[in-house]
């Protein structure tokens, strides 16, 4: 089944909560984000997948060549099997709105999933996001949320970068909401903050 095509943690949603998927960072694993999710919404259902790629022992969700060098056909195997994964607990959960995190690497692929499949989730944040090419424009995301946050001396994620990607979110007509500091690729409270604004029911 495509609901256990990675190695996972889940939790069940109660009652109508929706069901939030968190990504982590290169170096991760399935365990980083999931007690953060329950935290932030603990009526909603949590899937943490395992990336399934190796990078020197460290679990990543795609292969690079080399710091913000993408293997863009990897980068593809990864966006269609990711897309197709949470494409399959989406009609397991009919009706439920379908929430997505992540940090770095696991922003990037969810970053990738919300570019090539713009239907599937009704939020998104994305922490410290590098998405290194210039996507086309899509229909799908006026009526997603979408938060990205950055630092604006991030080493690892350019800010010239961020900014484009903003743009570009923008563009397709999506709710943004933004949250930059003056720090690197760590992950400053306020970013928390804003992240469990946007992954809270209203």
């Amino acid at each position: 089944m495509l609901t256990q095509a990675y190695q996972a943690l889940t939790k069940d949603p109660n009652g109508t909560a929706p069901l939030i998927f968190a990504f982590h960072g290169t170096g991760g694993d399935e365990n980083q984000f999931f007690d953060l999710a329950q935290d932030i919404h603990p009526d909603a259902g949590v899937i943490s997948p395992r990336g399934d790629v190796s990078e020197m022992g460290a679990a990543r969700f795609f292969r690079r060549t080399g710091e913000g060098v993408y293997d863009m056909d990897d980068l593809a195997r990864a966006t269609d099997k990711m897309a197709a994964y949470v494409s399959d607990w989406k009609q397991k959960n009919p009706g439920r709105a379908i929430y997505g995190f992540g940090y770095s690497n696991g922003a990037n692929i969810l970053a990738s999933v919300m570019i090539s499949h713009p239907e599937l989730f009704d939020r998104v944040g994305l922490l410290h996001p590098l998405i290194p090419w210039n996507p086309s424009s899509v229909s799908g995301l006026q009526d997603t949320q979408v938060l990205v946050t950055a630092g604006r001396h991030d080493p690892i994620c350019p800010w010239p970068q961020t900014e484009k990607l903003t743009r570009w979110i923008r563009a397709q007509g999506a709710e943004l909401t933004t949250l930059y500091h003056d720090g690197g690729h760590e992950m400053w409270r306020e970013e928390l903050t804003a992240l469990a604004e946007l992954l809270r029911d209203h």
